[in-house]
């Protein structure tokens, strides 16, 4: 058991205690506290997919995530300012985490052009043209009123020459600096975080050469990056083991964009504090099911007269009401109360995981809990009847 702490006004991270480099901590910030490990659900336009917001927090989600590249396309960055800001928007007081909008800007966005001073590019909705910059990304966060606001970077797929992985790790440091000034402006600054980005891709000695430096910017939390763009899992828990460790033991640490049960429990157990991914929600909406029994495929015909439900031992009522049958039903018939309740279901898994984990840490039996979980989904879903 231990317990450090990184105190910056209205802000306080302490791990309350680690189980080998696992971490159980409590991220304090005005709006509430985020218990550690936590996986966030990802709001994308303002919306977790296909769930009510009261949902959401019923389940045990502590924050959820924005997009900055979506919002700032519609309604509008300075629309939802006007409207008072995100939480008010989508009926959310408590934490919300923005990322920066440069994975999106990279992946979706049509003619881009990138330079020192940042990114031009034409929305994927209609075609009109953008400028982001560190200072507009920090500025289009801070309209939607996020307590944790991200750095612009650079993100690139996966395999890459190493002269270009470490070109797009030196930019996006030069606009951490630049980002870190912009979020100084902000008044309440000490009431929010900005969380730098660890870039390098593949490359053991880029990844140390960023997370330093950005540990020499003393920002308030770091998240590592551009991992899950392409490479096996065994690469990204590689740059795990060499980057965490080069990261301050007192302040959080954000795994973006990641991903399986599978991924989260292994990156906790490297010293990871916070994921978000669209997997669950994603999944729900196209018939799979997460439980402790692995992986579900309701559109599956041998679940058509299965009239068990996913879980009966589940504290969600997606996973213990409702037959697998009739959950088959929903699915193939594309109504959308399939999609509804699967990603309640999955959520509810996600969030279920996470206080496994916790707990787990707490009692210094991180290990036996992974293995009991990883055991599970090995023995895969239960005969159907």
């Amino acid at each position: 058991m231990t317990e450090r702490e990184q105190t910056s006004a209205d802000l306080t991270f302490t791990v309350k205690a680690t189980d080998g480099k696992a971490r159980r901590g409590a991220l304090s910030m005005p709006r509430g506290t985020i218990r550690t490990p936590a996986y966030m659900p990802v709001g994308t336009a303002g919306t977790v997919k296909a769930m009510y917001m009261d949902q959401v927090r019923d389940l045990g989600a502590d924050v959820i995530l924005g997009n900055t590249y979506h919002l700032m396309l519609r309604p509008g960055a300075e629309r939802v300012s006007k409207l008072g800001g995100l939480h008010e928007f989508a009926r959310w007081p408590h934490p919300i985490l923005t990322d920066s909008g440069g994975f999106q800007v990279m992946s979706l966005s049509q003619l881009r052009k990138l330079s020192e001073t940042g990114v031009t590019f034409q929305s994927h909705i209609d075609g009109s043209k953008y400028e982001l910059t560190p200072e507009r990304s920090i500025e289009i966060q801070a309209l939607l009123d996020s307590d944790i606001q991200m750095q612009l970077d650079e993100c690139i797929a996966l395999p890459a020459p190493v002269s270009e992985i470490e070109r797009a790790m030196e930019l996006s440091l030069r606009w951490a600096e630049r980002c870190k000034s912009a979020f100084l402006t902000q008044s309440d600054h000490n009431a929010r975080a900005m969380f730098g980005i660890v870039q390098g891709g593949d490359n053991e000695a880029l990844r140390v050469k960023s997370a330093n430096a950005l540990k020499d910017m003393d920002l308030k939390g770091y998240s590592i990056g551009g991992l899950a763009v392409g490479e096996p899992q065994e690469v990204m828990l590689a740059m795990l083991d060499v980057t965490c460790p080069e990261l301050p033991e007192e302040k959080p640490r954000y795994l973006m964009g990641v991903g399986t049960p599978d991924d989260l429990l292994k990156s906790i157990a490297r010293g990871v504090d916070m994921f978000d991914c669209v997997m669950p929600t994603r999944a729900g909406r196209h018939g799979t099911a997460f439980t402790r029994f692995g992986k579900i495929n309701l559109r599956n015909a041998r679940h058509a007269e299965d009239h068990r439900p996913l879980d009966e031992k589940s504290d969600c009522p997606a996973a213990r009401d409702y037959s697998r049958a009739y959950l088959h039903h929903l699915v193939r018939s594309n109504e959308a109360l399939g999609g509804m309740l699967l990603t309640w279901n999955n959520l509810s898994y996600y969030q279920d995981l996470m206080q496994g984990a916790r707990d787990a840490i707490e009692a210094a039996a991180y290990a036996d809990y992974q293995a009991a979980c990883s055991a599970a989904w090995e023995r895969g879903d239960i005969p159907a009847l």
